[in-house]
């Protein structure tokens, strides 16, 4: 009878060089957006980069193929995180309660994630146009949202239509909401609460 060990050793070993080739990218990505956001877009360049990282420019290359592929991964790293701070809200009973929870955590993505958010939507990357591909993986990212809505829905606080629909609508009104923010026109979050609430006001389901 043939060990398992071998093929268990091997399988761990794939798994520890995984992590660390993860843990990489992962420093190269924070290197890199750091450099956008403090120094601009003329700093990203690989060799910069890698100085920084302490990596060779190899590394890069391999990676990410070029810097317009560098580009496309802060993209779609941006919308993970902002992924990620939506799935850790909570769920509640209510469905209406948590599609309003929702809110607040998008806010505050957008502003915790100034150099993302730059890159995601403000192209801080003169230049860069993401693929059709990532800009589908992007929106697929926030389909946390639609699954509430449609939650929603179901439960007959807002009228019957297609999820996406009020979902992009509700996007729309907070990223303006962050947009005069960020810029300095807005002082706090009570204007971005007035105008996603307003949104999802405006299909509540007729009683």
């Amino acid at each position: 009878m043939t060990s398992s060990a071998p093929l268990g050793l091997q399988g761990a070993y794939l798994l520890g060089e995984r992590a660390t080739h993860d843990q990489l990218r992962s420093r190269l990505l924070d290197v890199a957006v750091n450099l956008l956001l403090t120094e601009g877009p003329e700093s990203l360049t690989t060799r910069r980069i890698a100085t920084e990282a302490g990596c060779t420019t190899t590394v890069i290359y391999t990676m990410f193929g070029n810097r317009e592929g560098l580009a496309e991964a802060l993209y779609l790293e941006g919308f993970e995180r902002f992924r990620r701070f939506l799935e850790a809200v909570p769920q509640r009973r209510d469905p209406l309660e948590y599609l309003t929870a929702l809110g607040p955590a998008y806010r505050q993505a957008c502003l915790s994630e100034p150099g993302y958010y730059s890159l995601m939507f403000e192209r801080a990357i003169p230049g860069f146009e993401p693929s059709e591909r990532a800009r589908t993986l992007a929106r697929a990212a926030l389909n946390i949202l639609d699954r509430a809505i449609a939650d929603c829905i179901s439960a007959g606080y807002l009228a019957p239509t297609q999820p996406r629909k009020i979902a992009d609508a509700l996007w729309a009104a907070a990223q303006g909401a962050i947009s005069l923010e960020r810029a300095g026109h807005l002082r706090d979050g009570r204007t971005y609460e007035a105008v996603t609430t307003a949104t999802i006001c405006c299909y509540l389901a007729k009683k």
